[in-house]
């Protein structure tokens, strides 16, 4: 039987979703909890595929992986969450066609940035941030090592204040490696007035600049949604509560570090 998986994780303390060698990785330790509960011990055996491979200290709410299992019994989210670490959470579940590829399947991925936003010009960024909107060669916007092609289709782009931060919606077909980020760092140049339209209007021209913009930092950024057509999940109520319980947690943990260095900032001055 084939299976997708939604699941989310804190990025933080881990070197990307994709399975690398001596490090933590997020697929490493979902592919050492399918082995170990008999799912599956060869991602390659299993037709695996995922629908993105977020960078270092990249979050997601909703990653999707597909891979086919003769114990789909074992595939329910609180089953292989019991052999997860702290951090990552499996939520939703569906049984999907035999043809189903997480990643090839996928009409359209939404990202979240959040950036501190005093001091940059909500109106100038706004203006800019539809500069994005449609198909472009988006070269100057990944890394200079990427050999595929990087024209991609953005359908929208979000802007909303949030206390002290603004929140950046990206919906695209597809993203390019650090284009996300990338685009964040433009923005907020362009917020800061350190760069105008017309620069941005010339970096979206891939002929005229190479790779020059520092994509912004990582802990900022979350993968929030992958898009199908025809693919319904079951979420699973009780792996959501724990998970949500979990994320209280680190909010206390963070919320209280603010205030202890925001005093530790005030005492010093």
């Amino acid at each position: 039987m084939r299976i997708a998986l939604k699941l989310a994780y804190l990025g933080t303390l881990y070197y990307g979703f994709q399975i690398q060698p001596d490090v933590p990785t997020i697929e490493g330790e979902l592919f050492k909890a399918f082995a170990k509960l008999g799912i599956f011990n060869d991602p390659k055996d299993a037709n695996y595929s995922a629908a993105g491979r977020t960078d270092k200290g990249v979050h997601a709410i909703s990653q999707v992986v597909s891979f086919e299992s003769d114990r789909p019994g074992l595939t329910l989210p609180r089953i292989i969450n019991s052999e997860l670490p702290g951090g990552i959470w499996i939520w939703a579940r569906s049984e999907v066609p035999d043809v189903f590829d997480a990643r090839r399947d996928a009409i359209s991925r939404e990202y979240r940035y959040f950036l501190y936003g005093k001091g940059l010009s909500l109106p100038k960024i706004r203006n800019a941030s539809r500069m994005f909107i449609g198909t472009h060669d988006f070269k100057n916007f990944s890394i200079k090592e990427d050999k595929k092609s990087t024209v991609r289709t953005i359908e929208k782009v979000g802007v909303r204040v949030d206390g002290d931060f603004l929140i950046l919606d990206i919906v695209a077909d597809s993203f390019a490696r650090c284009m996300v980020r990338k685009i964040v760092t433009a923005l907020n140049m362009i917020g800061t007035g350190s760069r105008n339209e017309d620069w941005l209007c010339d970096m979206l021209d891939p002929k005229r600049f190479e790779c020059g913009i520092e994509a912004a930092s990582s802990y900022g950024l979350v993968l929030k949604n992958v898009n199908y057509d025809g693919v319904s999940f079951i979420e699973d109520d009780y792996a959501k509560k724990r998970a949500i319980q979990s994320f209280k947690e680190q909010f206390l943990l963070h919320g209280t570090m603010f205030g202890v260095l925001r005093d530790m900032e005030y005492t010093l001055k």
